[in-house]
């Protein structure tokens, strides 16, 4: 079946359960079935500029450490995954997140090892939310968050979280009481700002009404675009709130180095895109306009890859934005990087945006299950 862009948007919602979701691998499990152009390298570290999240100051992007750990595909060797991470800091990147259900608890962990000898350099972001009980179930009693501070804390090896995140909205839990715990924790000294992930703009508002927020955390690509038509942006925007994308290259498809039936390898277990979607092998074909789409348009930005022009993208839609993208593998990191040094014009921003309004996207993106968790009013 297919749907205009506009539709899509419309109809395909934020996102899933994610227990899930803080970054995007491009797994280099799949292989392109074409040439890629050579990614960018970045040049100095000066050039990855710092951006606000509410009172929060990080840098300009950010690193997305769940796909390291899991949901994506099998862990990641650890050693290899603490060199990514450090590489990241190295080239600048000083914002890192993760979540206790990444693993679970093994994400955590592994952040907490590769940052420790640089903790006082960089901000770290958490969540909580998720019973972890061998179920999605969600469990945001004020005690039980109380209590999984203190177990994230141990497992991060640092005495404070710089932002901590409810993963999903607890339609049990009025989300006041939520907000109402993460005060008490930032009066302790062991939180220092307030984050949700993927709620209704309404609930935006009335958690900022009981403690200020720094940063929203929804996906939000080049073709996720909801966020920009159901007020979350636009609150966002009026209350001061920063923005992360999720997701921000569409969960590894817009590189463009996945194969069309990429979705036929994920193993169940430990893949969540098996059963998404978007990477049906037919969804895959039919949105390839958008990856020869971007690939035309960087070619005519200094050989710009897909993924460079998707962040590039972002960036350029509010100074507030922070893009989380995660990788395990060097390269990738370091093309991912390379999108800071990727200026897009207002002409560019033009192009692109009227090239989108004439490609036809397919597919939703997540699967009933994960679609349930997401904020709604």
């Amino acid at each position: 079946m297919t749907q205009s862009r506009r539709d899509f948007i419309r109809r395909s919602a934020i996102t899933g359960t994610g227990l899930m979701f803080g970054g995007s691998l491009l797994s280099s499990a799949f292989a392109s079935s074409g040439s890629a152009p050579t990614p960018l390298r970045p040049t100095e570290q000066a050039n990855l500029k710092r951006r606000k999240l509410g009172g929060l100051e990080v840098s300009a992007l950010g690193f997305g450490s769940m796909s390291i750990s899991a949901n994506y595909g099998p862990p990641a060797d650890r050693t290899q995954g603490i060199r990514v991470i450090r590489e990241a800091h190295e080239k600048g990147v000083t914002f890192f997140d993760t979540a206790e259900v990444y693993g679970p608890y093994t994400n955590e962990d592994l952040v907490g090892e590769a940052l420790a000898p640089i903790r006082d350099q960089v901000a770290i972001a958490t969540k909580f939310g998720f019973k972890i009980d061998g179920t999605t179930a969600l469990d945001s009693n004020p005690a039980r968050i109380k209590r999984v501070v203190e177990e994230s804390l141990k497992r991060l090896r640092t005495d404070r979280i710089d932002l901590y995140y409810q993963h999903r909205v607890d339609p049990n839990v009025p989300i006041e009481d939520v907000a109402g715990a993460i005060k008490d924790l930032i009066a302790e000294g062991k939180v220092l700002h307030f984050g949700l992930s993927e709620p209704s703009a309404r609930t935006i508002r009335r958690a900022h009404a009981v403690q200020p927020i720094a940063a929203i955390q929804t996906e939000y690509s080049i073709m996720e675009r909801s966020v920009e038509r159901n007020g979350v942006l636009q609150a966002c925007e009026e209350l001061g709130i920063g923005f992360v994308p999720w997701g921000p290259v569409g969960q590894g498809f817009l590189p463009g180095k996945m194969d069309v039936n990429a979705q036929s390898t994920f193993d169940p277990k430990n893949d969540l895109r098996a059963t998404f979607p978007r990477f049906s092998p037919m969804v895959m074909t039919n949105n390839q306009p958008i990856i020869a789409f971007l690939r035309e348009f960087g070619a005519k930005k200094n050989g710009a890859t897909p993924a460079q022009i998707a962040l590039a993208w972002l960036m350029a839609q509010k100074p507030w934005i922070v893009p989380i993208p995660g990788t395990r593998n060097m390269d990738h990191l370091h093309e991912n990087m390379g999108a800071v040094n990727v200026q897009l014009t207002p002409a560019d921003l033009q192009e692109i945006e009227t090239a989108f309004s004439r490609i036809e996207i397919y597919g939703g993106r997540m699967d009933a299950s994960q679609m349930a968790q997401i904020g709604k009013d």
